[in-house]
């Protein structure tokens, strides 16, 4: 097969693209500027797409002497991914950029170049398998990546290769170093990708300025403070609220209202849901018939929840009964389903984006 290995200049899409050629594929390597400011270098786990990135990438192509190229995607990222992002947040949302990333560039902009210029596929260094054309967990649960890949479609997956889906993280820097790669030590890169220093709240402050309005205590009905940005919280937030309460409880963000500026905050026991609306759904195979039980997996890095899904009454998306409560659960996050399979591995059926968290108890 003739491949396109997108290579971030880290570990993963090395080995990725490593074990490609050794399969016998003509591989041509191809890094993505994805920041409009590339001239930074990184700094520790954080961030990517720099100089220094783009440099790693090149090294492992020559090493493994495959072209390599770099495809300038950083106006479409901006707009896809960065603008998505800020917006989201001004509309009291919180968005997933990573899978945001995997559905508008790396599996449409990038597999639709590629197959344009004749190549057959796109390998990458996701932790995740395809097995008969179908999206399963990684073996190595601590880096399984299928969550930020289930918002992918049939076609997009029949043009992927996951070589890295059948080993652990571990392995994989064996791998490397077995090859003599620099990256073979490399760290992970953490975080937000175009917020390398990690202040979501300051990035955010400098792109939609200061909106000041109240915080509102959910158990007393009292206003207990004053924010200065809705964009700074997210649902299930407990820790920078800025806020002291008379009972001394911990409290969670419950709600968000961008409109009125006002940000809710209640208990532990009011920030529990067992009900999640969505909106229309993907499915990265035949559709299910409705309703079906599954596993829910509501946060890139979150538990697998088991779960009954259902069609929504009124509207296109999903309704899915949680099985147990779980607190977080935050409007703009992907639901992502997946049909349990302890032997052959979790298999990812599609995702929604959460448009409503509540409790069945009171919304009877």
């Amino acid at each position: 097969m003739r491949l396109i290995a997108a290579m971030s200049g880290g570990v993963d899409s090395a080995v990725a693209a490593a074990l490609a050629v050794e399969a016998g594929h003509d591989v041509t390597g191809v890094h993505l500027a994805l920041s409009q400011h590339r001239q930074q270098l990184r700094s520790g786990s954080r961030g990517c797409c720099s100089v220094e990135d783009a440099d790693d990438a090149r090294r492992v192509a020559d090493e493994l002497g495959i072209p390599f190229y770099v495809w300038d995607m950083a106006d479409r990222f901006a707009e896809d991914v960065v603008d998505d992002f800020v917006a989201e947040y001004a509309a009291g949302r919180t968005p997933n950029p990573c899978l945001r990333c995997n559905e508008k560039i790396k599996f449409a902009a990038v597999l639709d170049r590629a197959q344009a210029l004749g190549f057959d596929a796109v390998v990458t260094g996701h932790h995740a398998r395809l097995v008969d054309g179908e999206l399963r967990r990684s073996v190595d649960a601590a880096k399984d990546q299928s969550y930020v890949l289930g918002v992918l479609t049939r076609r997009q997956l029949a043009g992927a290769l996951f070589p890295l889906g059948e080993m652990t993280k571990e392995r994989v820097r064996e791998i490397a170093a077995e090859r003599g790669y620099a990256v073979a030590t490399k760290p992970d890169s953490h975080d937000i990708c175009f917020i390398p220093d990690g202040d979501t709240r300051g990035f955010l402050d400098r792109r939609l300025g200061a909106a000041p309005g109240p915080v509102v205590d959910a158990a007393t009905g009292a206003t207990v403070g004053e924010h200065q940005g809705t964009h700074g919280f997210t649902i299930g937030q407990r820790k920078g609220l800025g806020v002291t309460v008379g009972d001394q409880r911990p409290r969670y963000v419950l709600g968000i209202e961008p409109v009125s500026r006002t940000v809710t905050i209640g208990t532990a026991d009011q920030a529990g849901v067992d009900e999640v609306l969505t909106g229309t759904p993907s499915w990265t195979g035949p559709v299910p018939e409705l309703p079906f039980p599954a596993v829910v997996q509501l946060r890139a890095h979150g538990a697998s929840v088991p779960c009954t899904v259902s069609a929504r009454e009124g509207a296109a998306g999903l309704r899915i009964e949680l099985h147990d409560q779980q607190r977080g659960v935050a409007p703009g996050q992907s639901a992502v389903l997946y049909a349990p399979d302890a032997e052959r591995g979790d298999r990812v059926l599609g995702q929604a984006a959460v448009s409503l968290a509540g409790s069945r108890a009171v919304a009877g």
